[in-house]
């Protein structure tokens, strides 16, 4: 293969289209833009963000602002407490699977993370996505030790 021989797919590249050249083309007289109006004239059209009387996308925006803005891409957190581990017995692993079952999660398919409201008494073995510093000091205080397991997308 040399440079001469290159050439685009077929149909990848069309012709442009030429407008106001006699009826036979097709696109002859008005050359696509309808009979009279703003658009028909030179230099026509409305101006830029122009919405046909609606309050303009940003003039409206500040009233959107606050508690009506999502954001996209938050990671909702199943939170649990420490004083929530109380059943689990000593040297137990603590995973998402193990709180699900448990029924300490909202919705198991969101992360987990681990708050420190309340004590452990006994040494856990926690696995979960995120932990607070104050849950990872009272667990490893009790002899337990905390595992960040990594957040699947």
């Amino acid at each position: 293969m040399k440079l001469h021989d290159l050439k685009p797919n077929e149909g990848s590249r069309k012709n442009r289209k030429r407008v106001g050249r006699g009826i036979a083309a097709g696109q002859g007289k008005t050359a696509g833009r309808g009979t009279k109006g703003q658009g028909a004239r030179s230099g026509g059209g409305p101006r830029l963000y122009h919405q046909g009387g609606n309050l303009p996308f940003y003039r409206r925006l500040p009233f959107v602002r606050g508690k009506g803005m999502t954001v996209l891409n938050r990671v909702e957190y199943n939170e649990v407490n420490l004083d929530q581990l109380g059943e689990f017995k000593a040297k137990s692993e603590v995973s998402p699977d193990t709180l699900a079952e448990a029924r300490l999660l909202r919705d198991p398919r969101n992360p987990v993370v681990l708050l420190g409201r309340g004590d452990v008494s006994v040494a856990l073995n926690v696995s979960v996505h995120r932990v607070s510093q104050g849950a990872r000091d009272k667990i490893e205080a009790a002899g337990g030790s905390v595992e960040i397991l990594p957040i699947e997308a």
